[in-house]
């Protein structure tokens, strides 16, 4: 085998886009940005981090509201999730252009995105300023899901919301099942 010698990077791919929705207490306008560097970081309290340029626009809603949606993207949006992050929330209405509409949940105020199949609410505990980036700590204090997903029994079928992946500037739909948490111990049941 052979192997070739790189500088550090982050390498860790693929990840999931998340399109973030935040809201200032001022306005009456919510803004999106577009992250993938985002992660669960602790089960109990329910934790989750996300991290952000300080030039950002988001940047100082965030850190002023003390709070945040992020919101699942699944293939139908992945243009707008594109788009928004692209795109400015100083120059742009980005729920208006790209005709998404908001949700407001019994959670908080900053609203959510209604097209996201799941969007967490979270609460901002403690900002780390780490060099390029700023990491928001954050409480998940609620969740809401898209109805559509729940199977028959009724449980929330992750799996049939199509999320999608981003790996290296290219945007990728999950595929299929390699198997379920154990697999590779569970023992074989007898014909």
């Amino acid at each position: 085998m052979s192997k070739q010698s790189w500088k550090a990077g982050n390498m860790l791919y693929p990840v999931p886009a998340v399109m973030v929705s935040c809201k200032s207490k001022e306005d009456t306008e919510a803004n999106i940005i577009t992250l993938a560097w985002v992660g669960t970081i602790c089960s109990d309290p329910v934790m989750v981090s996300i991290s952000v340029r300080p030039e950002r626009y988001s940047h100082d809603i965030i850190e002023e509201s003390g709070e945040f949606v992020i919101n699942l993207v699944n293939e139908k949006l992945t243009k707008a999730c594109d788009w928004c992050g692209v795109r400015s929330g100083r120059d742009h209405d980005k729920f208006k252009e790209m005709k998404l509409n908001t949700y407001v949940s019994e959670f908080m105020e900053t609203p959510a995105i209604d097209e996201s199949p799941v969007n967490m609410y979270c609460k901002v505990k403690q900002i780390e300023r780490l060099g390029s980036h700023d990491m928001f700590i954050a409480e998940v204090v609620g969740v809401t899901v898209d109805e559509k997903y729940m199977d028959d029994k009724g449980k929330f079928d992750l799996a049939s919301t199509g999320l999608m992946a981003y790996s290296h500037g290219e945007y990728f739909a999950l595929g299929k099942k390699l198997g379920k948490f154990g697999f590779s111990v569970m023992k074989k049941k007898k014909k």
